[in-house]
């Protein structure tokens, strides 16, 4: 996945921000913003549609009615083959392994992987595996960007094509997240850097994101497939802070920060096993998510694909009719959906943040029954804690937890920000999960953990 980088030793940016090819990177920007966030949302469109028809529209045509419980079986062991072929032969890898989350530093994918990188996505998010579109569509876009940058003055300096790397990036998420403005602050939180440097990327970035969202909107009005922005239609009414809620936000930050470190070591313990054959193992881990699901939904009565996928568009159904779920579903709901992610980080393709927040609203949901707690801050501290737990990005996480419940956030931002915190404090006091070993040949780059050593092993 493509990140900003810190500028190179002995260039101020003041004095790029002043100059004339700076104003033309900003020029440029907003011009790659167009298609860059244009490919984004073919990209979205076409994993929905595969999506709806593969799991909606083909057992209505092959059975005459609803999927079985039994039906993501297949579809998931297709899903671990074709991901595992792609990253085993095409270039690139099929882009960085989400096992370790957001990894900063490196350049932009080249075009040769960018076709790799896309493919993985493709079929990782469109099959079921339960990861999110924002890890790949951050690479993606920062391709594009330096792809462009490449085609225009092929000797561009290195500055060049990091900012509009970024700037390619923050388009093509830029509402993904719902706010342009979330999606850019996890990329620069995501790249740990600031002062003029981070005006020096940010101000194309934005820029390029402005001009995307509207690119998305303006996509959603023509074509009517939809905005594929995150988004909670319906949420539950806030109630102001007490003492009490303060206390289960420790708790809840606790909860989150362990129940993310068990995650992590499904994921980094089963990697030693995929390297020693990408295709089968993967294959066969795709068989156990389909197992997974369908287990679920033979014991809850609910769908299969409460489990599967990112989550991104079963979190607003989960919240609306939360009232519907007794403790117990929710509890297995959380289970499978925990083991499903672990081992979707395991081997395939994708984004950690959807799963997180659907892992996080689940959490919330079942916790709000506990005395002096209510529905719209319990969800608010699990999406947080979970976040800050799986992405090790605190700011972000608070931001993704209070924005999504929109004005109810601002009531429940103080119990949003303590869980946040307890969850980051654990998770890195906690020992890195899984074992350590050397990187396999056809996973380079993906082998850091975020230890708080700062030492980064497989």
């Amino acid at each position: 996945m493509s990140q900003p980088a810190a500028s190179a030793p002995g260039i101020d940016p003041l004095v790029v921000i002043r100059s004339r090819p700076y104003i033309a990177a900003l020029v440029l920007a907003a011009v790659l913003g167009v298609p860059i966030s244009a490919i984004a949302y073919g990209f979205l469109a076409l994993v929905a549609t595969v999506q709806q028809y593969v799991f909606d529209g083909l057992p209505n045509q092959v059975l005459g009615g609803p999927a079985p419980a039994w039906w993501p079986i297949p579809w998931l062991v297709l899903c671990g083959l074709l991901t595992a072929l792609t990253i085993r032969y095409l270039p690139g890898t099929g882009g960085h392994s989400p096992a370790f989350g957001f990894k900063t530093g490196g350049g932009p994918p080249s075009g040769r992987e960018l076709v790799g990188i896309i493919l993985a996505a493709l079929t990782t998010l469109s099959l079921g595996a339960a990861l999110g579109p924002e890890g790949p569509l951050i690479a993606i876009g920062g391709g594009l960007g330096a792809l462009a940058v490449h085609l225009v003055k092929k000797d561009a300096p290195p500055m060049a094509l990091t900012i509009m790397a970024s700037a390619g990036s923050f388009a093509a998420i830029s509402t993904l997240l719902g706010s342009p403005v979330l999606g850019a602050f996890l990329i620069m939180e995501a790249a740990g850097i600031g002062g003029l440097t981070l005006s020096l990327v940010a101000l194309p970035g934005l820029i390029a994101s402005g001009v995307g969202a509207l690119v998305f909107v303006g996509l959603d009005g023509w074509t009517g497939l939809g905005s594929f922005s995150l988004a909670l239609p319906v949420v539950p009414p806030a109630m102001a802070p007490t003492l009490a809620s303060m206390g289960w936000a420790v708790l809840m930050g606790a909860v989150g920060a362990l129940l993310a470190w068990l995650i992590r070591w499904v994921a980094l313990s089963l990697r030693p096993v995929v390297h020693l054959n990408r295709v089968l193992v993967t294959s066969a881990l795709g068989l156990l998510i389909g197992l997974t699901a369908m287990i679920y939904q033979l014991i809850s009565g609910n769908s299969f694909t409460q489990v599967l996928f990112s989550g991104q568009d079963g979190l607003p159904q989960l919240v609306e009719h939360a009232a519907d779920y007794s403790l117990p579903v929710l509890v297995l709901l959380i289970v499978c959906k925990t083991l499903v992610y672990g081992l979707s980080l395991s081997a395939f393709r994708g984004g950690p943040v959807f799963p997180s927040m659907f892992i996080g609203a689940a959490m919330g949901i079942a916790a709000s029954a506990l005395p002096g707690m209510d529905l719209a801050a319990a969800i608010g501290m699990g999406m947080g804690a979970m976040c800050a737990a799986m992405l090790r990005l605190p700011l972000t996480s608070t931001l993704l937890a209070t924005l999504l419940l929109g004005v109810d956030g601002v009531a429940v931002t103080p119990q949003v920000v303590v869980a946040v915190a307890v969850s980051f404090v654990i998770i890195n006091v906690l020992p890195v999960p899984g074992p350590r070993a050397p990187a396999a040949p056809d996973d380079p780059g993906s082998v850091q953990h975020r230890a708080s050593s700062g030492a980064d092993h497989d």
